[in-house]
């Protein structure tokens, strides 16, 4: 598996994006981090080969996670992508995995439960890699 490629996390909230790039960091992960959608959008094409998963909030301003996933997805459809929620609305996460989300996270988040699904979500992105090789 390519340990070099990075976690892209989308998130409004900068303390959010901090906390979790050092805990990745702590663990050898590295991450690229945007404030909102059409950031994540410029940087994933900027630098698309460096990125694995992306870690979206769904709720931000502008376009929301659900909506920015999909655009996502349209350019960049092997890219896999964990969605959080701070809604305890089942309907959210359910929507979300629909349109393509591989897993989700409630918010706060228990960073134990998303470096889990993260490293699962690496190893499906290595594996999507593997096939088309």
């Amino acid at each position: 598996m390519n340990t070099n490629r990075k976690i892209l996390l989308v998130d409004d909230e900068q303390e959010f994006r901090e906390i979790t790039g050092k805990f990745l960091l702590r663990r050898n992960l590295e991450s690229l981090q945007a404030e909102n959608c059409m950031a994540a959008l410029d940087l994933l094409g900027q630098r698309e080969r460096e990125v694995d998963v992306i870690v979206m909030d769904v709720s931000m301003p502008g376009m929301d996670g659900i909506s920015c996933m999909a655009e996502i997805k349209k350019s960049w459809p092997d890219k896999e992508v964990i969605i959080l929620t701070g809604h305890a609305s089942l309907q959210v996460s359910i929507s979300g995995m629909k349109k393509g989300a591989s897993d989700y996270c409630m918010k706060p988040v228990n960073y134990t439960e998303l470096l889990e699904k993260i490293l699962l979500a690496k190893k499906e992105f290595f594996h999507k890699q593997e096939d088309t090789a």
